[in-house]
């Protein structure tokens, strides 16, 4: 299956929803996919609006998001506009979402985000291993995670 082939989600979209904080993920991953469905359920007030790094929009609106590091870790871009990546971003939606307030004080206990980043990449640089939806990593499209 070729990347162009990826089907959609049934997600909000920022372009129709543009009143919401976006988050911006790797279409092409299966477990990334299946976390932004999660997300999608927990959103229950419609605060999230849900867009591929490949999608050519992405590039267009968030020029200074390099496509490296939206390889490297999900982004939520708020209404304000400020940009938390990995992490940062889980834990900003801990607070964003109320059915996920449950693990706030967890995620946000002083001086902890180093051990969740850690966690966090650890586990980003193991999804492809876990699926990739065309199952192509020739031509080295894979190697980032795989270090």
């Amino acid at each position: 299956m070729s990347h162009a082939a990826v089907a959609p989600l049934d997600l909000p979209d920022p372009r129709v929803v543009p009143s919401t904080d976006v988050v911006i993920y790797d279409g092409h991953c299966k477990f990334c996919r299946k976390q932004v469905e999660r997300l999608k359920f927990f959103d229950r007030g419609g605060r999230l609006s849900f867009v591929s790094l490949h999608d050519p929009w992405v590039s267009e609106t968030y020029p200074d998001l390099s496509h490296e590091r939206l390889m490297e870790e999900l982004v939520v871009v708020d209404q304000a506009g400020v940009r938390r990546g990995g992490a940062a971003a889980f834990r900003y939606l801990t607070r964003r979402l109320p059915t996920l307030w449950w693990l706030a004080p967890v995620m946000h206990i002083p001086l902890s985000l180093p051990v969740w980043s850690w966690c966090y990449r650890f586990i980003a640089r193991q999804r492809y291993r876990w699926g990739r939806l065309d199952q192509d990593c020739d031509g080295g499209t894979c190697h980032i995670h795989f270090r």
